[in-house]
C-alpha cells in the first residue's frame, strides 16, 4: 500500500511543510463528505489536488475547504 494521495503531493514538493496537518485535516473531511472510504481509490487524488488548489487560492480552514470541494464534485453538504 502506498502512501494516501495527499502525502504524495506533500512528497512532490507541491505543499509546505507548515501546511500539512491543515491539508491532510481538509481532504479527511472533503473524503468523509464525499463517502469515500478507500484512500487508494483513485478519485482520492483529484480530491486531494482539488484540496491543494482551494487552499492555494486563499481559503485555509479545513472545514470551508472540504465544503468547497465537495461542492466541486457535485456534493451539498
Amino acid at each position: 500500500m502506498g502512501p494516501m494521495p495527499i502525502n504524495r503531493l506533500f512528497r512532490e514538493g507541491k505543499v509546505k511543510p507548515q501546511d500539512v496537518e491543515r491539508l491532510n485535516r481538509a481532504f479527511a473531511f472533503t473524503l468523509q463528505s464525499l463517502h469515500l472510504v478507500d484512500r487508494n481509490d483513485p478519485i482520492c487524488d483529484i480530491v486531494a489536488r482539488k484540496v491543494v488548489d482551494i487552499d492555494t487560492a486563499g481559503t485555509h480552514d479545513p472545514r470551508e475547504i472540504a465544503k468547497l470541494a465537495a461542492k466541486e464534485f457535485g456534493i451539498r453538504p
